[in-house]
């Protein structure tokens, strides 16, 4: 009786493994995602197991640049081309990804737009004969060893392109990769109420870091540890926004731009990412988040506006950034109605 006992405790747990096991990679797995620089634009590129993924072509400029890009990678056969929306930033370089390269799956929001850029999308997709698909919120499917999960759109109008963006999250290994096209914050907010997860380690920064992408509620789900923002340089926009990199800085998500750092490639390998710009690697991308730092440099304690008890800089209980106050002495905390950590005892 012990004995099958044994047994059936054996298969019990041999059961319980399997779903572990089955999330394993493979030894020769690899993935990468590749911000190419394409100005005030966006483009990225997804490989992983030999597979790829081309999530949007920067403007009808970049066709060249694009098209190079894949060269450059050895890419003639595309997975998956994406094209988010039909604003020419992010649907008008995609023919010329499709001259150099054939794509086995083409995929679009189903509202287009009446503009030479998308028309020569479409033109390309029909010269290779692969219809354009419209996904729906939730669908999945399989590049290599990742899992790409469709959140958004939930809703589209023609009146408002953004809002129609594709957002979809990449899953490999334990890490994963959240892109967002231009989505607004009302898509954010269609998304955010199907309850999709949207936890990711690296987040595309909506809309080319606009204040009207990247709300609070958006980030606190997302909770990048970071972000990646593609911008021009001197853009007549304002891009990124002063707002949205103070956003960026209070969640801890450490920002990486084109402007400043060209292409940007992060590299998983399941457990965690690692990211490389092409140059500028330890350049200031976040002004908002160095002006803090120097701002910090001239107090000397840290209040905690919940527990109002104040605290030394290097206190290991200090309250997460949304909750701090600066104070300048002692004397300041005092008046202000601190009392002193008994850890630290400042």
């Amino acid at each position: 009786m012990l004995k099958v006992l044994l047994v059936l405790l054996s298969l019990l747990a041999g059961c319980a493994q399997q779903p572990n096991d089955a999330q394993k990679l493979p030894e020769d797995s690899s993935f990468e995602v590749h911000y190419i620089d394409v100005g005030q634009a966006d483009s990225a590129l997804v490989l992983c197991d030999g597979q790829s993924m081309l999530i949007d072509g920067g403007n009808v400029a970049d066709s060249d640049l694009v098209a190079a890009y894949l060269k450059k990678e050895n890419i003639d056969e595309l997975d998956y081309c994406i094209c988010t929306h039909a604003h020419e930033d992010h649907v008008g370089g995609l023919s010329g990804a499709l001259s150099v390269a054939s794509a086995e799956n083409i995929i679009a929001p189903k509202t287009g737009a009446d503009t030479k850029a998308y028309k020569n999308f479409v033109s390309k997709a029909e010269a290779q004969g692969v219809p354009i698909e419209h996904p729906s919120a939730g669908d999945t499917f399989e590049l290599g060893s990742s899992t790409v999960t469709i959140l958004g759109p939930i809703s589209e109008s023609a009146d408002d392109l953004n809002n129609t963006s594709i957002v979809l999250k990449v899953n490999y290994g334990e890490t994963s990769f959240l892109f967002t096209g231009d989505a607004e914050y009302e898509e954010e907010r269609e998304i955010l109420d199907a309850g999709y997860d949207i936890s990711a380690d690296v987040l595309k920064v909506g809309h080319h870091g606009s204040d009207t992408s990247t709300s609070y509620v958006w980030l606190r789900e997302v909770m990048p540890e970071y972000a990646v923002i593609s911008v021009g340089a001197d853009n007549s926009y304002g891009h990124p926004d002063e707002t949205v990199l103070s956003r960026l800085r209070d969640e801890g998500a450490e920002v990486y731009r084109t402007d400043i750092q060209g292409d940007i490639i992060a590299v998983s390998d399941g457990k965690s990412v690692s990211i490389t710009p092409s140059r500028n690697a330890g350049a200031v991308t976040n002004e908002t988040a160095a002006k803090q730092e120097a701002e910090k440099a001239e107090y000397a304690y840290i209040g905690n506006k919940n527990s109002k008890k104040f605290h030394r800089p290097d206190c290991h209980t200090l309250p997460k950034e949304s909750n701090r106050v600066y104070l300048t002495n002692r004397e300041e905390a005092i008046s202000k109605g601190f009392s002193p950590c008994g850890q630290c005892n400042p």
